[in-house]
């Protein structure tokens, strides 16, 4: 699959988006606000943020969030995310788990990793999980006839 780049002003839209995607985080609890800006390779922007519960294990962060979104309304041909939170000298990045869903969409996309100012750091999510378990590893030759303990 060819990689789209994202112009210099498509990148600060996105960034823009995940900013205020964060000020929609229910986060009364962490208090870290987190907001998610997807773009897809038809141009489409999807948004969204953490939402988290009183059974703290039931909470969902912003990437997944967004990624979801996207999925259930028919996209999931992913070229950028962009992530944004409330710090201000550390560049906001994705869990485990947001990275490992992020994989379920390819390896050689874009992930603009960003602070309250805006700045950024494009990685791809290669980068951010390498050596990653995806969807092309379930068709892999397995042993055969493994034998069941009933």
């Amino acid at each position: 699959m060819d990689q789209r780049h994202l112009s210099p002003e498509e990148v600060n839209e996105l960034i823009n988006q995940s900013h205020k995607a964060k000020e929609h985080s229910y986060s009364p609890y962490s208090k870290f606000r987190v907001g998610a800006a997807v773009k897809t390779r038809d141009g489409r922007v999807f948004t969204g943020c953490n939402v988290e519960n009183a059974c703290y294990n039931l909470g969902v962060c912003a990437e997944r969030n967004v990624i979801a979104k996207a999925v259930s309304e028919g996209d999931k041909d992913f070229i950028a995310i962009a992530i944004a939170s409330d710090m201000e000298t550390e560049l906001i990045s994705p869990c485990g788990a947001c990275r490992q869903v992020m994989r379920e969409f390819g390896c050689n996309w874009d992930v603009y990793l960003t602070k309250t100012d805006k700045s950024y750091e494009k990685m791809t999510v290669d980068e951010l999980l390498p050596r990653s378990f995806g969807p092309d590893d379930l068709s892999k030759e397995k042993v055969p006839n493994i034998p069941s303990k009933h």
